[in-house]
């Protein structure tokens, strides 16, 4: 969870090299296309793990429940002249699954 969360905080960095990372560390049923993955996006501030369930040694499965900050510092063609950057949470339930012994993200609910 922690390697993903930095590579989409890098993303705007070195788009290829992370998007590429997020997409190999994403189920194939549930993966969107490589392209679809280095749009810019927000700039993240902040990652708090609340809550684990299994995803240990010994287990395929398992869960991660995180709230992540960001700021969007779009710019005044997208939200006007003067516009001052929004700042936000996002709190998910997420879903791994381990194939191969490398954990995989599979999907989450966000609340």
């Amino acid at each position: 969870m922690r390697s993903r969360y930095s590579a989409n905080a890098l993303l705007g960095e070195d788009p290829a090299f992370f998007a590429t990372y997020l997409h190999r560390t994403w189920a194939a049923e549930t993966r969107p296309a490589l392209r679809d993955l280095t749009a810019p996006g927000p700039v993240w501030r902040g990652l708090h793990i609340v809550d684990t369930t299994a995803g240990g040694p010994f287990h395929d499965i398992g869960t991660v429940e995180f709230v992540a900050s960001y700021q969007d510092d779009a710019g005044p063609e997208t939200r006007g002249a003067g516009a001052a950057p929004v700042r936000g949470r996002l709190h998910e339930l997420s879903r791994f699954r381990r194939e191969s012994g490398r954990w995989l993200y599979v999907d989450g609910d966000v609340s």
